[in-house]
């Protein structure tokens, strides 16, 4: 019985600490994700313009 409030403490620390990571985790998925896309569109337009000069040396 002499433990029941320390583990009641516990267990709500326990509980904000999984929140915390909750959310650390949910801003590196974001942060890889504005990467991925940064360079998607970067690299996008300049494989773009190498097809398009392939394309243009078949015709």
């Amino acid at each position: 019985m002499k433990n029941l409030p320390a583990k009641i403490v516990g267990t709500v620390i326990n509980t904000r600490e999984r929140g915390a990571t909750a959310v650390e985790y949910g801003i590196m998925v974001a942060l890889i994700a504005a990467v991925i896309i940064t360079v998607v569109t970067l690299l996008g337009t300049q494989i773009q313009a190498q097809f398009q000069t392939v394309l243009d040396g078949i015709s």
